[in-house]
């Protein structure tokens, strides 16, 4: 009897296994065709990754279940362990859940790098609602996009932002306008009389310390950072997976206002997973984190990926070219990405020789090309392969990544995991043969689902190929034979200062707000130090002529737009040039501020 029941599981077994076989045979598994770069590929590493199936939030919480008594964050020489972060995010997400915040509602993040910027960012996905990251460079002029587009109505940011989120609210219609406020001090997360090597530089005592009276938000409420922290009230049960938004980060284009970026917890999950591998990444590594978190490059490339492994991130609020020294050495961090003038910055230190740069390993970046000879020193004097990226806010950040044991210098690098990039004739949309310049297009799971409320604008970012949905760029490069990726030109109107993306059109859109300007036409110009910088050609209006100089333009755009956006060189002329359809030439006036640089 024993036996003819062992038979018949045998046969049930292998009849369900029959049905299992003829169904995959059914579906053949598809392999994706090998490509030059995969000769170069990290031989320890899979070239696609299979993410975890689960929302962002457990990520964190695992960090915490796995090391509860691990520093997850140093800021000024306090320490934040895992435990303490994912309690305070809970205590946070509850009161977010209080005020009325439900799945799938935008709320606004507006903060320098801090401990509160990571608590609150994953009380966001705690409360299963969607983070909107907000440059906090950004004044009252701007803010009122990034409320009024995600239909936001509560925000999160420090005193000494908070004054202008206030003001670009009270500014908009009552059925537009924020809710509520939570308000941090920055002593909230580090004890202000530290000294010695984790004291903040002078010139940033004043700011950090300053304690800010709450500004009046009209038709809402503010509320104390501590006070919503100390909120014992319930918290509701996750429902989000792969599939749900996660962040809604702007990017701008040719074009018009901001733009936000849907993405879901799965496209930042994949890229928080696929960096920690190819930094080989683990919880002992500890990571210098000055990028900012609200850009999508320190969010996901550091902030995701170091929550995801456990990692110890030592915050830095802003860049400050000692305290990075002093912070390298004093918490031996091993891990640093970076935007290529940092590293510059650091090495022309004059106290560079005290600093302790033997534990770093990975070192990288992007936003901007690191100089050769620089790369050059990093590798001769320390053994560092500076491994240069790219990606786009679009991209969840890395795209292309070099890899680690085998960069080129200058070179956006190779397509990252899980994903196929190529070059293709923009206005065909067929692929280019190898060396020829084309447009980068991207497809892979880190993705971006499309632009917020812009069915056109995503309708233009995508076309298929070969079956699969590819990402346009917007970007002019070439790969060589090796399958390395090697930016060109772009075919948007873009100018990267410093590693910040300035688009003209926004710029342009702001200044026409000044009273005196008639017209205005904002082109780059080369920056021995950031690469490109801004300059605004201006026509002024008849009665103002005589009345505002130069720097008078420049002081009231300081006063009314981010400060990477502000134009270091206003020039004024009589007329800017037109085409036979009365649009304004920028191509011309871009094109003679180069010869004119070359000259």
């Amino acid at each position: 009897m024993a036996a003819r029941a062992v038979a018949c599981v045998t046969r049930a077994f292998a009849s369900h296994a029959g049905v299992a076989r003829m169904r995959i045979e059914r579906r053949p598994k598809e392999t994706p065709p090998m490509r030059p770069h995969h000769a170069f590929w990290p031989k320890r590493l899979p070239h696609r990754i299979t993410p975890p199936a689960t929302s962002l939030w457990q990520n964190l919480a695992i960090s915490a279940l796995r090391y509860p008594d691990k520093p997850a964050t140093v800021f000024f020489g306090t320490v934040l362990t895992w435990a303490q972060m994912k309690r305070a995010a809970e205590r946070l997400a509850a009161r977010l859940q209080s005020l009325g915040v439900a799945k799938g509602d935008r709320v606004l993040l507006d903060m320098q790098n801090t401990p509160q910027l990571i608590v609150a960012h994953f009380a966001i996905l705690r409360a299963d609602a969607v983070v909107v990251p907000v440059n906090p460079m950004n004044r009252a002029e701007e803010l009122k996009h990034y409320i009024t587009d995600p239909d936001a109505r509560v925000a999160i940011t420090t005193a000494d932002l908070a004054g202008e989120i206030a003001a670009a609210s009270n500014a908009l219609p009552p059925g537009q306008r924020l809710a509520h406020l939570i308000v941090s001090h920055y002593t909230d997360a580090f004890d202000a009389d530290v000294q010695g090597d984790d004291a903040p530089p002078a010139p940033w005592r004043d700011w950090l310390l300053a304690r800010h009276a709450p500004p009046t938000l009209d038709g809402g409420q503010v509320h104390a950072w501590k006070d919503a922290l100390a909120w014992d009230g319930p918290l509701a049960d996750s429902t989000v997976g792969p599939r749900d938004l996660s962040v809604l980060p702007y990017t701008s284009g040719t074009t018009g206002l901001p733009k936000g970026c849907m993405h879901t917890h799965g496209s930042i999950m994949h890229n928080a997973v696929a960096s920690s591998l190819w930094g080989a990444g683990s919880a002992e590594t500890v990571a210098l984190v000055v990028v900012p978190m609200f850009h999508i490059t320190g969010m996901v490339s550091v902030m995701h990926t170091a929550v995801y492994l456990g990692a110890t991130m030592i915050l830095m609020p802003r860049w400050d070219r000692e305290l990075a020294g002093r912070m390298i050495s004093r918490w031996q961090v091993t891990n640093w990405t970076n935007i290529p003038t940092m590293v510059i910055d650091l090495l022309a230190s004059p106290n560079f020789a005290s600093f302790d740069l033997s534990s770093l390993r990975i070192i990288g970046g992007g936003g901007a090309a690191m100089p050769a000879a620089v790369a050059q020193r990093l590798e001769d004097q320390y053994g560092l392969k500076y491994a240069e990226g790219y990606g786009l806010t679009e991209t969840a950040a890395p795209s292309h990544q070099n890899p680690m044991d085998r960069p080129k210098q200058q070179c956006l690098g190779i397509p990252f995991m899980s994903t196929d990039a190529r070059v293709v004739d923009p206005e065909t949309l067929q692929e280019v043969p190898q060396g020829e310049q084309g447009e980068i297009v991207v497809c892979g799971p880190e993705v971006f689902q499309g632009y917020w409320k812009r069915p056109d604008a995503t309708a233009a970012a995508f076309f298929e190929l070969e079956g699969q949905r590819f990402f346009r760029t917007g970007d002019l490069g070439r790969v060589d034979e090796e399958g390395y990726f090697f930016i060109t030109d772009r075919l948007k109107r873009m100018i990267n200062a410093s590693g910040f993306k300035v688009w003209p059109a926004e710029v342009e859109a702001l200044m026409f707000r000044h009273p005196a300007i008639q017209e205005a036409c904002v082109i780059g110009f080369k920056d021995a130090y950031r690469g490109e910088s801004v300059k605004a050609v201006v026509v002024l209006r008849a009665s103002h002529q005589g009345q505002v100089s130069e720097q008078d333009i420049i002081d009231w755009c300081r006063e009314h737009m981010a400060a990477y956006k502000v134009p270091r060189v206003v020039q004024f002329v009589p007329s800017l040039p037109k085409s036979g359809t009365g649009k304004v030439m920028w191509r011309a006036l871009q094109e003679a501020e180069a010869k004119a640089s070359v000259d």
